[in-house]
């Protein structure tokens, strides 16, 4: 699914650790699971609020539950609100997800005065699996292959939060793929391009913040 593959984009699969600032991989996944919920027609974006436009339960648990969380709170539509709101846990829920499909493992690291748990690839299978996800993104934009709308967004968000050059790393090989890129982004649906955008402004936020 597409928050599954954004979150093996955005960590290693060495050590699990995230290749960007922990809140800017946050909000690219809490985008990635509103995408889903888009994808699958239960939600759609206008002028930067979000709209439930089917209640049907999807069959993911996760994506049910955000849903359900969209509907018990009809008064907050602002993106950028759901976006802060779903970051703060989306590491751990998407980890746990592909834990619950064996694509990764939890490994709890302690130190002095407090745990941290990682979802990481511990066998080779899993680590051949995280590996080709952001290979197989790259494989399909250099070879010029039609991208389904679910990779054109998967795209959009790894240039939204600051992924590319851990997809598109060798500029000579993938010198007309960085080319292509806005193209592909750019012929989305407006509702999906308003969620890179808004998540790429979210992500904009909280690395300035962090920088003072």
């Amino acid at each position: 699914m597409l928050a599954d593959q954004f979150f093996l984009i955005a960590h290693e699969d060495r050590t699990g650790r995230s290749r960007l600032h922990p809140r800017a991989t946050g909000l690219g996944l809490a985008a990635a699971l509103l995408g889903e919920l888009m994808l699958e027609g239960r939600l759609r974006i206008f002028d930067g609020d979000l709209y439930i436009s089917s209640r049907q339960p999807p069959r993911d648990s996760l994506s049910h539950s955000v849903l359900e969380l969209l509907i018990a709170q009809p008064q907050h539509r602002e993106v950028r609100t759901w976006l802060a709101y779903l970051s703060q846990d989306a590491a751990d829920r998407v980890g746990e997800r592909l834990m619950r499909v064996g694509a990764v493992e939890s490994v709890t690291r302690r130190r002095m005065l407090s745990t941290q748990t990682f979802y990481m690839p511990n066998n080779e299978a899993q680590r051949n699996a995280a590996a080709w996800a952001p290979m197989r993104l790259a494989n399909i934009m250099v070879r010029g292959l039609q991208m389904s709308v679910s990779d054109r967004l998967l795209a959009g968000l790894v240039v939204a939060t600051g992924l590319t050059r851990h997809v598109l790393w060798d500029f000579e090989v993938h010198r007309h793929a960085l080319t292509q890129l806005p193209t592909a982004i750019g012929t989305l649906p407006e509702d999906f391009r308003q969620l890179i955008e808004q998540t790429e402004g979210s992500v904009g936020s909280v690395l300035a913040v962090g920088r003072r």
